[in-house]
């Protein structure tokens, strides 16, 4: 059964569907548009067994304080040796020896491992050390925006999106210009899921030994022309056997891969969403000081976070009700839980004043997103510039033929088609 198929109807033509168990998550509609899946899910309740396309099967959580309590649950483990043999089995795809040599970074990581590497990229993304880079950061996305065409028609993905977050993701971390230019986007989709029998696996395979060639090389460059940036103080670590050779090129895999592409991403869901409420998008260009608390609300609006990777119980394990087996792997739904109107009052509404908002789209407790900070400039940054920049800005595309990326973890588009009346 694939999303598009109706779920049998109950046999009480007044009472709603049952899921189906394990609810696919996968086909178009529900890239398009997974709310009205996930309002099911949470009016079901809490944790529920789904299906992705590669044929993995997990418990999602889905409301906000189910999803809060079990990103906050240290019984739930991150590391992937957990995990049991019917999880690796599919899950466990990357293959020897680039997942033991790429996957040792914090997102797979318990404490006090995860303790240890995290002090290491913390300063790099602090806040203060965000808000120094702010002018350079504004630099970078005029730049970016100069060679748009001067009027439109534009794609603001391959012109922008996909441009700037690794711009100042290379700016922040140390990443010199030569080879920042080199890297190549492709790379980072070996985050998402080909399966050893699928067609597209050798295509998959270069690109993970094409990342891991350009990784070698960025480390021999910092050790032969080290600075005082983030690169280079996690080569020195290396060299001082504070981190393993698999630690630092797993940090290194984690920094180019999920440094920019969910920023990318995010800057597509909150394009699309403000371009969708003419209303709020007007509200903006009348109130530019609400861009702060605007990019806050677009974040849990559509997040490009969709579910977070895989979390693990050591032993048999009860959650919110529901008995997981031990290895089998737990994700949690951030687009679902900051969803939630048991949490956000008209929480389907895009309400750009919206105040307080306890979002969930970074993450929360000890796996909380360390880059949230630089994020947060970026997506203020950019959404500043394109509005300022490109008056009349608008979808140049029906909206139900925007290509959304078939990830099974985040949410964005291919290609964001645009117009505008001219470039300032």
């Amino acid at each position: 059964m694939t999303i598009q198929e109706p779920v049998a109807a109950a046999e009480d033509e007044s009472l709603p569907a049952a899921l189906p168990d394990p609810v696919p998550l996968m086909g178009c509609p529900y890239k398009r548009d997974p709310y009205p899946l996930y309002e099911r899910m949470r009016e079901d309740g809490p944790v529920h067994r789904v299906l992705f396309p590669s044929g993995v099967t997990a418990w999602l959580v889905t409301g906000y304080h189910a999803a809060h309590a079990a990103l906050n649950d240290d019984r739930l483990g991150k590391n992937h040796d957990r995990g049991n043999d019917r999880w690796r089995a599919r899950a466990s795809i990357m293959p020897e020896p680039q997942h033991s040599q790429l996957q040792a970074h914090l997102l797979h990581q318990d404490p006090p491992h995860h303790t240890r590497m995290r002090r290491f990229v913390s300063d790099a993304f602090a806040p203060r050390r965000v808000d120094a880079l702010r002018p350079r950061l504004q630099e970078l996305a005029d730049n970016v925006v100069d060679a748009l065409p001067d009027t439109g028609p534009a794609d603001l993905v391959t012109g922008f999106a996909a441009r700037f977050p690794f711009q100042a993701l290379a700016e922040t971390i140390g990443l010199p210009a030569e080879l920042a230019a080199r890297f190549d986007r492709d790379w980072g989709k070996v985050v998402q899921p080909v399966g050893p029998t699928d067609p597209g696996r050798p295509v998959y395979e270069a690109r993970l030994h094409g990342l891991q060639s350009y990784i070698a090389e960025v480390v021999d460059h910092k050790r032969a022309h080290g600075d005082d940036d983030l690169l280079s103080r996690l080569v020195v670590a290396r060299d001082r056997r504070e981190l393993s050779q698999e630690e630092l090129d797993s940090m290194i895999f984690q920094l180019l891969v999920a440094g920019q592409e969910p920023v990318t991403n995010q800057i597509t869901t909150a394009l699309i969403a403000l371009l969708r409420s003419p209303d709020q998008l007007a509200r903006l260009y009348d109130e530019p000081d609400l861009l702060p608390r605007a990019v806050e609300e677009l974040l849990r609006y559509d997040s490009a976070f969709e579910l977070t990777t895989w979390r693990f119980f050591a032993e048999d394990s009860d959650l919110h009700g529901t008995g997981i087996p031990a290895g089998d792997s737990v994700i949690v739904s951030l687009c679902a839980a900051n969803r939630d109107p048991r949490r956000f009052d008209d929480a389907d509404t895009l309400d750009l004043g919206r105040t307080p908002n306890p979002h969930l789209a970074f993450g929360h407790g000890i796996h909380f997103c360390p880059g949230a900070a630089l994020a947060r400039a970026e997506l203020q940054i950019a959404l500043g510039t394109l509005l300022r920049r490109l008056p009349g800005l608008r979808l140049a595309v029906e909206d139900e033929d925007i290509e959304w990326i078939p990830a099974v973890l985040g949410r964005g588009t291919n290609h964001l088609p645009v117009g505008y009346d001219r470039r300032l």
